[in-house]
């Protein structure tokens, strides 16, 4: 890894757990202004307070609301967009490039790929695109990669998503962000196959904080470097302590009951 790239992971990544906590605000481009990202500004700010290590959002957001808030975290702009109101949602165009991320400030460059997608070539070409210019700039580069499109009937199989992790690092990505396989011992498979830091998504919001905590502890214990939770946390009532509690779990090593207490 070149020295900016190393120098930037840290700035995304705690230096003294080797982990990290994501929150990722990028979902307004699919979904439009759904609850927490009516005012990204707000959300941004708590999240921020909670101790995330890094935010992740399309460039306009950080135009508009990153610059503005009174304490930041890193920065990782992601390049990848589709709608749900496309006929294919699943296939992901890059919207900007990474030398434009590094203008604005990115610690790091994020894009998404769905591996069994129709238009999956056009993601991998990308992939290999980003990872080339990521080299040149000096940028950690982010994969979020997973097991999508109509011939996929279990986007958590182990072996599925430890192919679509491997395809990511094989492309040159630092970091995979996927999908949990539902326990420790399955994703353990996922992390063995994986050369570089596997983080977990967050996924759809859950019926419990506790039940997310019990879900980032088991990744952990699997291998997993850290956690991407975005819905969790910027459509919960409290978002600034619903990371706290997270960064409890992840850098502190604290129970999901105990990290409750907080």
């Amino acid at each position: 890894m070149s020295v900016g790239k190393t120098i930037r992971m840290e700035r995304i990544f705690n230096r003294r757990t080797g982990k990290t906590v994501m929150v990722p605000m990028d979902h307004g481009i699919t979904l439009g202004p759904v609850t927490g990202l009516v005012n990204i500004k707000d959300v941004l700010t708590l999240a921020v307070e909670g101790g995330a290590n890094a935010v992740l959002m399309h460039k306009g957001i950080v135009k508009d609301c990153y610059i503005k808030c009174p304490k930041t975290a890193g920065l990782i702009v992601h390049l990848s967009a589709s709608t749900n109101l496309s006929s294919d949602p699943d296939h992901k165009v890059l919207v900007t490039t990474p030398l434009e991320g590094l203008k604005l400030g990115a610690d790091a460059i994020s894009i998404h790929v769905n591996i069994g997608s129709e238009k999956e070539q056009l993601m991998l070409q990308d992939a290999g695109y980003v990872s080339r210019e990521c080299e040149e700039y000096g940028l950690p580069f982010l994969a979020m990669m997973y097991p999508r499109g109509k011939n996929i009937h279990n986007q958590y199989d182990k072996d599925l998503i430890a192919h679509v992790c491997r395809v990511g690092a094989e492309l040159g990505a630092d970091i995979i962000k996927t999908n949990y396989t539902g326990d420790p011992d399955s994703f353990k498979h996922v992390v063995k196959g994986c050369p570089v830091p596997v983080l977990v998504a967050g996924g759809l919001r859950t019926n419990t904080d506790v039940e997310l905590l019990h879900k980032i502890r088991g990744a952990l214990e699997a291998g997993a470097k850290g956690v991407a939770i975005g819905r969790n946390v910027f459509m919960h009532e409290q978002p600034a302590r619903m990371v706290k509690r997270i960064c409890a779990v992840v850098h502190e090593g604290l129970s999901p009951e105990e990290a409750m207490e907080i």
